[in-house]
């Protein structure tokens, strides 16, 4: 285990077949083991060979699943039919792998030629045997944690694309990179973003996209301004760049699409702030259209008075925006939430489906929306064929379908009282459905989706569903019973009338796709989020997925979250048939008692500093409370309080996850900091020993 973590410190572990070093004086007789090196270096020379042609006949080799959704559509849809209702009850057990990591997995693995592709928290990848989970080989990117100062949701990564022998994917701080898929060498790195001073990082799944790779980023809770970028794939060389949002207009706008937009935001607005509009979501790809289809975030400021004081549709924040591959010009834009205010991101997955609707085929792009509509547009032109309500909703009463705007309730712009609790938005921001993947059986004509309501008593108290949704008649079919709002994650449709999707107390269920009823539940003792996969080798289908909690909210968590019972070590777990019971993680010792804080020495007025510090630079990660991800900081060691500033100025946890903060923070900052954190110790051990006093 030592020797393997080591290898994975570097960057590529390359693995060679029995023969590969052999003495001078045995050559001859070893010339039938040295041939069957050759032929295997042959067959790794041929890895990932991806290519249109491949793409666009998916269906002819079920068996493989080519990008994050399998297809060119990224349905998330299998017609792989061996697993299917009438003997699902004897999935079990292939095999596990071990990420070696300790945050959010997200991404969905690629399977080509035997070989499973997928990445990890800050983009590391695998490269594994799909039958066996045998590694092959792993990289890891050599990211700058100080990004973490500043990233929303967890370190998190949501997949690769394999291409012409080259597996591409983007570091979490910013790197576009392209890997040979034979063996891990890295072939070029890109540094995608433009100002190292915003708030920038890169969470998504890179989109081949003809001749280029695109890849977006992450940041617009802070001061990040979105865009786009896409690279020459096999040299890495920038090929154009589409910003989403307009930048100061006393200065040219990049793009010409964005003289348009200027006229939606005030002269105003706050400019230094970026506007937002990240793409941080997953994109897809129509080869016939050559067009790159992707959604866009929630602008900053939420509160549109201080992004835009004059009030405009601010494009194109909150938007779906299809790009011509070639060029990097726009084709068309739908903006789903105007002016958004309520941090309703549109960047959701989307499907690209063949619709029969009013009697006529249509190519059209779906996606159930945080807004809480479902909306179908024609991804030719970008009309609006459809929007409706898939979750409660009262931030609009409907979308206009000769418009496409959706049509305001009152109060709605009122930012103070619909984050004070006062008035409490459907959806939250949350949203009606989130990054999870959604799934489209063409069989049944069913798109499932892992939904999102929220109640009136805050953001962190909504409820899921994992919901059927008839896209022509615009209306749920099934639903499942609701779990606890973190309990949603990814779905898998397959031909054999299933439905997959894993939980937060770290089971396997499977659903029937044409009722809803529960078929097989599996024990896997992590917790799951990302979206699983299957893939058929040697005539057997397996069923995998990545299991780790993380994400957005993600140092929230349930009691009965398997995080929380049994931790976050990362895995890749797969099934079959007549397979065997899932190893379950072991148990977490108990949580202790807090510990006798240090004396506090510093003054009221220190303490009351540090916690407006920490309220602003750490709150968001350590919620400090029993169960969360991020230490309880109330809990310190005396060692871990001795070593408090080296922790948090000069980053000696760095490989944990906590950046060093020395060029935000100053060392008065960080004695302030500690001592509220002792103030706040001080406070739960009293209660802790029945009241006593320091």
């Amino acid at each position: 285990m030592a020797q393997k973590r080591k290898a994975r410190a570097g960057v590529v572990i390359a693995v060679l077949g029995a023969g590969a070093v052999v003495a001078a004086a045995v050559l001859i007789a070893l010339a039938g083991a040295r041939g069957l090196a050759w032929a295997g270096e042959q067959k790794a020379a041929r890895r990932g060979e991806i290519d249109r042609a491949r793409l666009m006949a998916a269906d002819q080799h079920p068996g493989e699943w080519l990008t994050t959704g399998r297809d060119f559509g990224k349905g998330h849809y299998s017609p792989l039919a061996q697993i299917n209702r009438a003997n699902v009850g004897r999935l079990g057990f292939a095999w596990q792998y071990d990420t070696n990591t300790i945050r959010g997995l997200e991404a969905t693995p690629l399977v080509a030629d035997g070989v499973m592709y997928t990445s990890g928290s800050v983009g590391q990848v695998y490269a594994l045997d799909a039958k066996t989970g045998k590694e092959i080989w792993t990289y890891q990117p050599h990211n700058d944690l100080r990004v973490n100062q500043r990233s929303c949701c967890d370190e998190v990564n949501r997949g690769v694309a394999v291409w012409k022998g080259k597996v591409y994917v983007a570091s979490y701080d910013g790197h576009m990179i392209a890997l040979d898929a034979a063996n891990g060498k890295e072939l070029w790195s890109a540094d995608t973003i433009v100002d190292h001073k915003k708030a920038y990082v890169s969470s998504g799944a890179p989109q081949v996209a003809g001749q280029v790779v695109v890849i977006g980023n992450a940041g617009a809770e802070y001061d990040a301004r979105g865009y786009v970028s896409a690279y020459d794939l096999d040299t890495g060389k920038l090929a154009w760049r589409f910003f989403t949002v307009p930048g100061d207009p006393a200065k040219p706008q990049e793009n010409p699409e964005l003289d348009a937009a200027l006229k939606t935001w005030d002269p105003k607005s706050n400019w230094p702030m970026g506007g937002g509009g990240t793409v941080w979501g997953d994109m897809a790809y129509d080869p016939d259209l050559d067009l790159v289809y992707f959604g866009t975030g929630n602008g900053t400021f939420y509160d549109q008075s201080r992004r835009s004081p004059s009030g405009g549709d601010n494009l194109y924040i909150a938007s779906i925006l299809a790009i011509h591959a070639g060029t990097g010009r726009l084709a068309w834009y739908y903006q789903e939430a105007p002016g958004d205010a309520w941090d309703y991101d549109a960047t959701q997955s989307v499907i690209l489906a063949d619709l029969k609707i009013g009697g006529a085929n249509r190519k059209v792009l779906m996606q159930a929306s945080k807004t809480g509509f479902f909306y179908v547009l024609d991804r030719k032109t970008g009309e609006l064929l459809s929007a409706e309500k898939f979750v409660p909703v009262t931030w609009a009463d409907h979308v206009d379908r000769k418009t496409g705007r959706p049509v305001l309730m009152p109060g709605v712009h009122d930012f103070k009282n619909n984050f004070n609790g006062k008035v409490f938005m459907h959806p939250s921001s949350m949203g009606g459905h989130n990054w999870d993947p959604m799934s489209y059986d063409p069989k049944t004509g069913l798109v499932y989706i892992p939904e999102i309501e929220n109640d009136d008593a805050g953001l962190f108290s909504g409820k899921t569903y994992l919901r059927a949704w008839d896209p022509i008649r615009g209306k749920h079919v099934w639903e499942t019973p609701a779990g606890h709002w973190w309990d949603h994650a990814g779905v898998l449709a397959t031909a054999g009338g299933l439905v997959f999707q894993g939980n937060g107390p770290g089971r396997m269920i499977v659903y029937d796709a044409a009722t809803g009823k529960p078929l097989k539940e599996i024990e896997v003792g992590s917790t799951i989020i990302a979206a699983p996969m299957s893939y058929e080798i040697d005539g057997v289908q397996y069923v995998a997925v990545m299991a780790a909690w993380g994400g957005g909210g993600w140092s929230w968590v349930h009691p009965e979250d398997a995080v929380v019972q049994r931790g976050n070590e990362g895995r890749i777990i797969a099934l079959k048939l007549d397979g065997g019971a899932v190893p379950i993680p072991p148990l977490l010792p108990p949580v202790g008692p807090i510990p006798q804080p240090p004396a506090q020495t510093a003054s009221a007025e220190v303490v009351k500093q540090g916690g407006a510090l920490f309220g602003g630079h750490c709150a968001a990660c350590h919620v400090n409370q029993p169960g969360s991800l991020a230490p309880d900081l109330r809990r310190m060691s005396k060692d871990t309080h001795d070593a408090f500033s080296q922790i948090v100025l000069h980053g000696i946890l760095q490989n944990a996850g906590m950046p060093p903060w020395d060029d935000v923070l100053s060392q008065a900052d960080a004695d302030a900091i500690h001592a509220y954190l002792i103030s706040i110790s001080w406070d739960a051990y009293n209660k802790q020993q029945g009241g006593a006093k320091n």
